[in-house]
């Protein structure tokens, strides 16, 4: 597993408690997003780079550079069709295109004038932004606030066509580490190691009223 971890008791010390904010384990040019599919789905994306049967390009996919709110999501990978959770690794500029072209879940009056203009841009955008939540590793809500994107469309089939430089299956570092939540709380977790992302544009941070460290 090409993933770097970190104990989850120091990561949180480094993290803000609350706030807009993209946790996300990232270099100077590529980031990890996560998603979790059926065995087979997910067992295919990790052997050959690429998604096939079982992945559909005509309906929304969503990512998540969390680690903590998939774990959330995907009850640390025992939720019926969410067994195998994958770590993708992507271009940072891709990633940030995502960004810049999404439309929020949700009617924001500060981006879109009124809510018929929103509510266009929204039925034709290929990206979707969604703000949740944070969980901590029990699930309990936190005050912070966690991104996930849909994709759909040309932009859905590019991602998993072409944007894909590693798929990495990590079902089995998620079942270790859910074991060790179970026998020991956090004391002994693992995860991913995390920092605050930013894309390098700050226009795109101002759009999406990212909180400031």
């Amino acid at each position: 597993m090409n993933l770097e971890t970190e104990s989850y008791l120091e990561q949180v010390k480094l993290w803000p408690a609350e706030g807009r904010h993209m946790l996300a384990q990232y270099d100077d040019d590529t980031i990890i997003v996560y998603q979790a599919f059926r065995s087979p789905t997910g067992q295919y994306a990790a052997e050959h780079g690429t998604f096939g049967p079982g992945f559909s390009y005509s309906r929304m996919s969503w990512v998540k550079p969390n680690f903590l709110w998939m774990m959330y999501r995907s009850g640390w990978g025992t939720k019926v069709g969410q067994e195998t959770v994958l770590a993708l690794r992507i271009r940072q500029e891709f990633f940030d295109s995502l960004l810049a072209q999404a439309v929020p879940s949700l009617w924001d009056c500060g981006e879109f004038a009124t809510e018929d203009e929103w509510s266009r841009a929204l039925k034709t955008s290929e990206v979707r932004l969604q703000w949740d939540p944070d969980h901590h590793p029990s699930g309990a809500r936190l005050p912070r606030r966690a991104v996930q994107l849909g994709l759909r469309g040309r932009v859905l089939k590019s991602y998993g066509c072409n944007e894909l430089i590693e798929v990495m299956d990590v079902s089995g570092f998620v079942a270790d580490q859910r074991s060790r939540l179970a026998v020991a709380g956090v004391a002994g977790l693992q995860t991913p190691r995390e920092r605050v992302y930013r894309p390098r544009d700050p226009a795109i941070a101002g759009r999406l009223q990212l909180a400031v460290d």
